[in-house]
């Protein structure tokens, strides 16, 4: 993976994790942003436009797939519905998470514009829920306080690596 300007590149042994976690090659892959409490990446920061051309609003991108479980199953049980319906009725909280939606802009813009995707988070922001995978990878990369729905989704998930730590699943991946 080529570095951006001022930025390390991705270690190898990240890639080939994220590889393993994902059951294909990363593509436009800039950092790991968050790493689970097991030492292997759990979020990468992407470009918005990926090496074969096409526009990519997820800039935070979960890839471990007890995380990405865990978040699917909270998805499953409602919780995007409910805090879309939150959002119609709490003004603070809609301005907390327009303010989310301007700060995942302005990380993703860093990286460079594409026009195909000029003004467009990702996750639903600023009106409504749709992807609680990109709400959570947010929170987790920026960290707490900036993204309220996203801290909301991280608090409800159990400790997605305490049962079986991602680096057990690698090397039972290996055998």
């Amino acid at each position: 993976m080529t570095a951006q300007p001022g930025r390390a590149p991705v270690a190898q042994e990240d890639l080939d994790a994220v590889e393993r976690q994902l059951g294909r090659i990363p593509r436009g892959v800039v950092e790991v942003s968050h790493r689970c409490p097991c030492g292997e990446p759990d979020v990468l920061r992407t470009l918005p436009r990926l090496p074969d051309g096409t526009p990519f609003p997820t800039s935070f991108y979960a890839t471990c797939p007890r995380l990405t479980g865990a978040i699917s199953t909270l998805e499953s049980q409602g919780v995007m519905r409910e805090m879309s319906d939150r959002l119609e009725q709490d003004d603070d909280l809609a301005a907390r998470y327009a303010a989310a939606h301007d700060d995942y802009l302005t990380r993703r813009s860093e990286l460079g514009q594409v026009d195909e995707i000029d003004g467009i988070s990702a996750g639903g922001m600023p009106t409504r829920v749709k992807c609680l995978h990109v709400l959570v990878a947010h929170s987790l990369s920026v960290g707490p306080g900036v993204n309220p729905l996203g801290d909301e989704a991280l608090d409800l998930l159990p400790d997605w690596w305490a049962t079986h730590p991602c680096p057990e699943l690698a090397e039972d991946d290996e055998q």
